[in-house]
């Protein structure tokens, strides 16, 4: 078991300084894209920050999982695609945990980071114009 944790914190890693290092920014960016796209727009209709609204209210929470599905799908599945050729390339192997645990910190997490905190900074901006 310790190898296993070893051999993926060390793969992990190594995609800081491997080919295709610049998805380590493209991804991340597109995602933060769609999450201000997607705050803008939840500031404007008045909606409760995206993360903090899954939590607290279950009624919406499928409607806002769809919504940002919509949003950060592609850039996941892109990030699952890269990784997956990366693997290829460089080890010779594709590792599924691996792909999935690179794609959720590429794509998912800054997603999440920004869209409920951008709109709260706006919808504050918004009510402080008014």
């Amino acid at each position: 078991m310790d190898d296993l944790f070893a051999r993926v914190w060390d793969n992990l890693f190594a995609r800081v300084s491997g080919p295709m290092k610049f998805r380590l920014i493209l991804q991340p960016a597109m995602a933060i894209i769609f999450a201000t796209r997607a705050a803008i727009k939840d500031a404007r209709e008045n909606k409760p920050p995206y993360f903090w609204a899954m939590f607290t209210n279950p009624a919406a929470r499928r409607t806002k999982l769809q919504s940002g599905w919509k949003d950060v799908g592609m850039v996941f599945v892109m990030a699952i695609i890269i990784d997956a050729i990366y693997q290829l390339i460089v080890i010779k192997f594709v590792y599924p945990g691996e792909t999935l645990i690179v794609a959720f910190i590429l794509a998912i997490i800054p997603y999440l980071l920004i869209r409920g905190p951008l709109n709260r900074i706006l919808r504050r901006g918004k009510n402080s114009s008014t």
